[in-house]
C-alpha cells in the first residue's frame, strides 16, 4: 500500500516519472537492470536483497547502458549506524519515512543532479559511535538472530562450524554481550545489523 501511494505522489510531480516498482531486492536489481532509471529510491529491509546490498552491488557494478542510477534510502530506520553503512555502500540520498512527500520529490530532484540528499539529524548523529562489526560478523550475527543453528550458517555462508562460532565470539566481545540473542539487539538498536 505505501509502495502504491508513494509512487502516486511521485507521479504527481511534473518533472518525476515512476517507471518501476519492486517489493523486494532482488526485483528492484532487475528493474535496474531493465529499465535504467536515473534514481532508485529503496527501503533498507526488504525480502531478499537488502536495500543496502543493492546499493553496494549498484556501486560495486560496471555502469548499465543508461548509467548507474544514484541511490536513496527511505526507511523507518533512524539510527546513524544505519545512515554509515548506507553511504559506504555509495547512498547518495537518506530520509526517514515520516519526511513529507515534497522532501523526497526535492531530494530526487537534487540526487539525480548529481547531490546528496541526507536527513540533517541523523547526519549529525553519524559522527558518534563506529560500528565495530565486519562484515562478515554482521552477517553471521544477523543470521543467528533469526534463529538459525551455527551449523546451518555455516553451511549456507560455505564456513566451518568453529569459524561461525568464532564470528560470534567476536561480535559479543565487541558489542559486551551476554550471548548473541544480546548481541543482536545491542546491534539492531544501534543500526549495526
Amino acid at each position: 500500500m505505501l509502495l502504491g501511494a508513494l509512487a502516486a505522489l511521485l507521479g504527481l510531480e511534473g518533472d518525476i516519472e515512476v517507471v518501476g516498482q519492486a517489493t523486494d531486492g532482488d526485483t528492484a536489481l532487475a528493474l535496474v537492470t531493465d529499465l535504467g532509471p536515473d534514481v532508485l529510491v529503496t527501503d533498507i529491509e526488504m525480502p531478499g536483497r537488502t536495500g543496502l546490498e543493492l546499493a553496494a552491488h549498484l556501486n560495486a557494478a560496471r555502469t548499465t547502458p543508461n548509467g548507474k542510477p544514484r541511490v536513496i534510502v527511505l526507511t523507518t530506520f533512524a539510527r546513524s549506524g544505519y545512515l554509515k553503512r548506507a553511504l559506504e555502500a555509495g547512498v547518495a540520498g537518506y530520509l526517514l519515512k515520516e519526511a513529507p512527500a515534497s522532501q523526497l520529490a526535492d531530494a530526487i530532484r537534487t540526487v539525480a543532479r548529481g547531490g546528496r540528499a541526507i536527513d540533517p539529524e541523523l547526519a549529525m548523529e553519524a559522527w558518534g559511535e563506529s560500528d565495530p562489526l565486519t562484515d562478515r560478523e554482521r552477517q553471521v550475527l544477523r543470521a543467528a538472530a533469526q534463529g538459525e543453528s551455527t551449523a546451518s550458517i555455516a553451511e549456507r555462508l560455505g564456513l566451518s562450524d568453529g569459524t561461525v562460532r568464532n564470528y560470534l565470539s567476536e561480535a559479543i566481545g565487541k558489542l559486551g554481550a551476554a550471548n548473541r540473542v544480546e548481541a543482536a539487539r545491542l546491534a539492531r538498536e544501534r543500526g549495526w545489523l
